[in-house]
């Protein structure tokens, strides 16, 4: 059965939830350092919505913001490091410290 999920940025802009019929489902949470990184922190889905792609949609809201905002993102939250290792569309983004 296919739901309705809509995704909004967080009021303070550090942030995405995720809403299924009114109903808080998912988060992500990022804060900004300096004018070119961000680091995301924090992200958690619903048990019932779980396997969804709640979570990965999520993570791409925060990859989009990144890229227009011409952003690197570094990953301190396991699930979204999870998911930049599982997956190579993230690599543009991806914060690499080259010394």
């Amino acid at each position: 059965m296919a739901k309705d999920i809509t995704y909004d940025i967080f009021p303070d802009g550090l942030g995405f939830y995720a809403k299924c019929e009114g109903n808080n489902i998912g988060e992500i949470t990022f804060v900004r350092v300096g004018k070119d990184k961000l680091i995301i922190d924090h992200t958690n889905v619903s048990e019932n919505f779980r396997n969804e792609n709640i979570g990965l949609n999520l993570l791409r809201h925060v990859v989009d913001l990144a890229r227009n905002q011409h952003r690197k993102i570094i990953t301190m939250c396991p699930f979204a490091q999870a998911m930049f290792c599982r997956y190579s569309e993230f690599d543009d983004v991806r914060f690499l410290n080259v010394k």
